[in-house]
C-alpha cells in the first residue's frame, strides 16, 4: 500500500553487487518501493530485479536499460512523494544520469565515484538552478565518515601522512572517491603536509603514489578478494598513527544509503558527503 509518504525508488545499476544490495534494503523497507531498476547488461534485461537480488519472492519490477522512460514515468507518479534514483553504475555514465534525473525531477543518491571537480561543480550548478536535492556519497558506511573524523582531528598534531585505499579489481576508478574525499578533509585547514627530508627519485613512475592537495600521498590497491578497506597513517617521531576501517558485506552501507534516500528530498541543491545529513 502506497501514500505520499512513501518514496519511489529506483535503483540504477540494479545488477552489480551495490545494486542488488540496495534493491534488497528497498524492499525491506516500509516507507520505500521500488518502482524501476535499470541496468546496460543485456544478459539481465527482463529479469525480475527482486529474483535478480536474492530475495525469495519475485518483486514485479523488471530489469530494463530505458533510463529516460523510467524517469518519466516515475516523475509522473503524483499519489507518492518525490521519487529518488540510487546510481551505483560506471564513472563514465553516472554525470549524464544525474543530469537526467534532476531534469526530471527525480532526486539523485549517487554511490557512483569518478566524477572530475568540473563535473561535480556544474552538477551543483544544475541541481542549485532546479531546486532539486541531489546527494553524492563517495561511501555511505558510518564506519568511514568516523574514520575521516578522527583523521581530521590527528591532522592538528601530525604533520604527515599518507593514505592507502584497497579494493576490488572491478573498481573502475583511482584513487577512490573516498580517500580522495579524506585528503580533501586533511586539506581544508590548509596545513601542508609530508615536508620533504631528502629529494625523492621514483625509480618506476607511480611508486610514490598519487599527490592530493597540500602533499598528502594516496596509494591504491585492486585485488580479488578485496571489498572496500582504507588506512590513513600518520607519523612523527617515534611513533606511527593508524586508522583503518574495513568492509567484510556490501550490507554495512545499507543504512547509509536508506538515510540518504529519506533525506535528499528535504534537499533543494547537491550535498557531497554523508557526514553533511548524519
Amino acid at each position: 500500500m502506497t501514500n505520499q509518504s512513501t518514496i519511489p525508488v529506483i535503483v540504477n545499476g540494479a545488477a552489480g553487487k551495490m545494486g542488488r544490495e540496495v534493491i534488497k534494503a528497498v524492499a525491506q523497507a516500509p516507507d520505500l518501493i521500488l518502482m524501476g531498476a535499470l541496468d546496460t547488461s543485456p544478459a539481465h534485461q527482463g529479469k525480475d530485479a527482486g529474483e535478480l537480488a536474492g530475495l525469495s519472492e519475485p518483486l514485479e519490477v523488471p530489469i530494463t536499460n530505458q533510463l529516460e522512460p523510467m524517469l518519466g514515468y516515475v516523475a509522473g507518479e503524483r499519489q507518492m512523494a518525490p521519487g529518488v534514483m540510487v546510481d551505483f553504475t560506471h564513472p563514465d555514465s553516472v554525470y549524464n544520469n544525474i543530469r537526467s534525473a534532476i531534469a526530471y525531477g527525480i532526486r539523485p543518491v549517487v554511490g557512483t565515484t569518478g566524477l572530475s571537480p568540473e563535473q561535480i561543480q556544474d552538477l551543483t550548478d544544475f541541481a542549485e538552478k532546479a531546486s532539486t536535492g541531489c546527494l553524492l556519497i563517495p561511501n555511505f558506511s558510518i564506519g568511514m565518515v568516523l574514520l575521516q573524523q578522527a583523521a581530521v582531528t590527528a591532522s592538528k598534531y601530525f604533520d604527515h601522512v599518507e593514505i592507502i585505499e584497497l579494493h576490488h579489481n572491478q573498481k573502475a576508478d583511482a584513487p577512490s572517491g573516498t580517500a580522495i574525499q579524506t585528503a580533501q578533509l586533511l586539506a581544508e585547514f590548509g596545513k601542508t603536509f609530508n615536508p620533504p627530508q631528502v629529494e625523492e627519485t621514483e625509480k618506476i613512475p607511480g611508486a610514490r603514489g598519487s599527490l592530493a592537495d597540500e602533499g598528502i600521498r594516496i596509494h591504491s590497491i585492486r585485488l580479488p578478494g578485496l571489498i572496500a578497506h582504507q588506512e590513513v597513517i600518520f607519523g612523527a617521531a617515534g611513533q606511527i598513527y593508524s586508522l583503518r576501517h574495513d568492509t567484510s558485506d556490501r550490507a554495512c552501507y545499507m543504512p547509509g544509503v536508506l538515510l540518504a534516500i529519506r533525506k535528499v528530498n528535504g534537499l533543494k541543491s547537491l550535498v557531497y558527503g554523508l557526514e553533511k545529513i548524519l
